[in-house]
């Protein structure tokens, strides 16, 4: 879980950080004050919530929450204040993002209540890509509405982080076709998968021109954990329906072989 805190006074951040510091799974940044600087951290990494304070110098934390909504909206907020503000001073557009506030001074008890929602509310995307690809939500697969645009998931997902570049996905997805074609396949993939992880409330990939970046902080993935602890269900099928895939089965037998001898010791 990925969190910011946004707080013009020092000691406050120092409050939330003491609160905090022993808490696991919880990825956090503080800012203070500085609008261009958060917005442009929340447009390049994805975040569950932001932590607010109401009142501070360079702007109102409601101001600033509708343009993180913007950018990113799913974001979920919490409104840190000493004001006796309520729900009803909100705009609807950010009164549906917020999950509450936090009344200066808070108690542990009231600020643990609001990370264990963020963590029930987080949207995860499990990917399973042992055997054949698919993508789920919960008990529910995700549905593509082309199969360039799935194998392009599938592709960016391989890659574990890496930029994936349009002439690299051509080069593996169209290796044969027309230059021109290919490119004009590419877009429509891209525009595709886009739509579907918007459909599905999953902002995981940073759109570049020319370039797609992933952001694995909403994925779940067997591959990534696999090559993390060599532990899972891999049994020599890695995305089986694509021609590219076998360019892993080497490094993925290997950790199974390595497993094996550790396991025979």
């Amino acid at each position: 879980m990925r969190i910011i805190v946004v707080d013009d006074e020092i000691n406050a951040l120092h409050v939330f950080l003491n609160e905090i510091i022993e808490e696991q799974n919880i990825d956090y940044k503080f800012f203070r004050n500085n609008t261009a600087e958060i917005c442009r951290y929340v447009a390049h990494n994805t975040v569950d919530a932001a932590f607010l304070d109401i009142k501070m110098p360079e702007t109102n934390g409601i101001e600033l929450a509708e343009k993180l909504i913007q950018i990113l909206p799913s974001i979920k907020l919490v409104f840190m204040t000493g004001l006796s503000v309520t729900a009803a001073e909100l705009t609807p557009y950010v009164r549906s993002r917020t999950l509450g506030f936090l009344y200066k001074p808070y108690s542990s008890d009231e600020l643990v209540k609001y990370l264990s929602l963020i963590k029930e509310e987080k949207r995860v995307l499990t990917v399973k890509m042992f055997d054949t690809f698919d993508c789920f939500i919960g008990n529910k697969r995700v549905s593509f509405s082309s199969s360039k645009s799935k194998e392009l998931f599938a592709l960016l997902l391989s890659y574990n982080g890496r930029t994936l570049t349009m002439n690299d996905a051509i080069s593996q997805l169209w290796p044969d076709g027309d230059a021109e074609k290919s490119k004009i396949l590419y877009r429509d993939a891209v525009w595709r998968l886009r739509k579907v992880l918007n459909d599905i409330d999953i902002h995981c990939i940073e759109w570049g021109r020319g370039a797609l970046s992933l952001d694995k902080g909403m994925i779940e993935c067997d591959y990534w954990d696999y090559l993390i602890t060599g532990k899972g269900s891999y049994h020599g099928e890695f995305c089986k329906s694509y021609d590219w895939s076998v360019m892993y089965l080497a490094e993925l037998d290997s950790i199974r072989e390595r497993g094996a001898c550790m396991t025979a010791r």
